[in-house]
């Protein structure tokens, strides 16, 4: 097989941009022991390697796509995802630091019970990091609007989507599978700089008014740090983001602080601050 040949899901990931992979690879961190779900042709699995130093386990259908990412793997397993037996993959591998999903549960069956799987496979201290492209973006409704909600070879309307998320639909992906978000980032485009450009343009001006007006609707990716609700951590509601959200906006001091923190870590200054009665 020629593995100069580009996969459709390989690209380069620019680390000064505010891009999906740029966020999950900041939210992921650094030198921990991650397991990434579906990691393609491997474009985040370098950079958690290479840059963040973590040691990686993919999990990966597509051969031609495991061939390209497991240079930047410890270990890398062909499984189906729609399956409900891939964790028995990994079964003596686990626990890990961080399970990574990068736009990966869109294109499942039944993502919620994958999510829940998901949670079975982290550490007392792990955490998740997903990213979930969000369908309530305006560009997607003009498309709509247009009565033509075209499948492209990538993007939000990527032909091999079979689910898709606005904010709350989001919420409740985490909240069914007993965990909370944490922390978020936003990836925002105007609808002129995606993909369905041309579509928004045949809008009238006062439709595009009227889609830009609306809450949300120029946020085209979500990437969230998510735990188990049993941890001490604040949730966080993606549907009180501040409008036309953007990165890091609307994020409290104690969220900043805590994402640098472990979970016994913030147990301990949590019951330290407790004697005194103060409640953060």
């Amino acid at each position: 097989m020629d593995t100069q040949i580009r996969h459709t899901y390989e690209y380069t990931v620019d680390l000064n941009s505010r891009t999906a992979p740029t966020f999950v690879a900041e939210l992921t961190g650094s030198h921990k022991r991650v397991l990434e779900i579906g990691c393609g042709p491997g474009s985040i699995t370098r950079i958690l390697t290479q840059q963040g130093q973590c040691r990686v386990t993919g999990i990966e259908l597509d051969a031609s796509a495991i061939e390209k990412a497991a240079p930047y793997c410890e270990r890398i397993f062909q499984a189906d995802l729609n399956s409900t037996e891939w964790p028995c993959l990994i079964e003596e591998t686990k626990p890990f630091d961080v399970v990574v999903a990068a736009d990966v549960l869109e294109h499942l069956y039944d993502p919620w019970i994958t999510l829940k799987l998901m949670t079975t496979l982290i550490g007392p201290d792990g955490y998740l990091v997903i990213s979930l492209p969000h369908v309530g973006h305006a560009a997607v409704v003009s498309c709509l609007l247009n009565s033509d909600f075209e499948y492209r070879d990538w993007g939000l309307l990527d032909r091999t989507h079979i689910r898709f998320f606005g904010l709350r639909n989001i919420e409740d992906l985490f909240t069914q599978a007993g965990l909370k978000i944490i922390d978020v980032r936003y990836v925002t485009k105007t609808p002129e700089e995606t993909e369905f450009a041309a579509s928004w343009s045949r809008l009238t001006g006062m439709q595009q008014k009227a889609l830009k007006d609306c809450e949300y609707t120029n946020i085209y990716q979500v990437v969230v740090k998510a735990v188990p609700l049993s941890y001490p951590d604040a949730a966080m509601s993606l549907t009180k983001a501040p409008r036309h959200a953007t990165p890091h906006r609307g994020i409290s001091w104690k969220h900043r602080i805590a994402r640098h923190l472990s979970h016994k870590t913030k147990q301990r200054i949590r019951a330290g601050l407790g004697f005194f009665k103060i409640r953060i």
